[in-house]
């Protein structure tokens, strides 16, 4: 029986077979790796990767899909957690002495930034991770100072990763295929993040990018004084999106 896909759930299935192989060749699966796939939907990339690997998991809220799963899937070579990838604890899937945990997903659009930072706080435990998201997403995620792509979501995620836009998927290779253009990202945690505190980070950046036509000194006006923007490294006169990493983990250190 055909699977509807549900808006709510954000369901878009991936379907190319050229796509899917390109993926696969990113994520270079080896067979002892310790791999969980969010969102496996039909199992066209849980498939594609099992063909490798000796064990996965996988993270699932719709229960239709589970069920169907369970029916495919021997449970001694894939491990089905029913639940919400918003919630789950990636840090409760065991991993072999000596590795990380690898990460794999068609993340839905619908919730693809709150999960982006839910995962981030798992960075430390995880090896990498190659998701496919809206092409403005990951445009966003991995923009540099200076662009009109660069925000909240970018320096957040750079504190923690290394990330790369691997290559673009047309809206043709799922099914329904979504309004937009997906690109395939690659995240590699950070090993020594610079030293900051993160919900502090995220106030001082969630502040400055309130008003982006505003220059800095004003956006953090009751925040920090002048001085020490200046302290950070910071001519006040900036507009938040020229402002680097550096110097915003310099603002936040100064407010801790």
């Amino acid at each position: 029986m055909k699977h509807v896909a549900r808006k709510r759930f954000g369901q878009n299935f991936l379907h190319d077979k050229y796509v899917l192989s390109s993926i696969t060749e990113a994520i270079a699966p080896a067979p002892d790796d310790a791999m969980v796939e969010i969102g496996p939907g039909l199992g066209a990339m849980t498939e594609q990767l099992m063909r490798t690997l000796k064990q996965m998991h996988v993270v699932e809220l719709d229960r239709d899909l589970v069920a169907r799963l369970e029916k495919t899937y021997n449970p001694a070579k894939l491990t089905i957690h029913a639940g919400d990838a918003l919630k789950f604890d990636y840090g409760s899937i065991p991993v072999p002495a000596g590795q990380k945990l690898r990460i794999v997903g068609n993340l839905p659009y619908n919730i693809s930034s709150p999960l982006l930072f839910h995962l981030a706080t798992f960075a430390p435990q995880v090896q990498d991770q190659h998701f496919m998201l809206q092409k403005e997403v990951v445009e966003r995620m991995v923009a540099a100072p200076g662009s009109k792509t660069y925000g909240r979501l970018s320096v957040m995620l750079q504190w923690r990763y290394d990330m790369s836009l691997l290559f673009v998927v047309p809206p043709e290779a799922f099914d329904p295929p979504p309004k937009v253009e997906s690109a395939i990202v690659r995240m590699i945690p950070v090993a020594r993040p610079l030293a900051c505190d993160g919900p502090t980070l995220e106030a001082v950046v969630l502040k400055a990018f309130s008003q982006r036509r505003k220059v800095i000194r004003n956006c953090l006006a009751g925040m920090f004084t002048e001085a020490q923007i200046v302290e950070a490294g910071i001519d006040p006169t900036m507009r938040p999106e020229t402002v680097g990493l550096a110097q915003y983990v310099a603002l936040a250190n100064l407010l801790k």
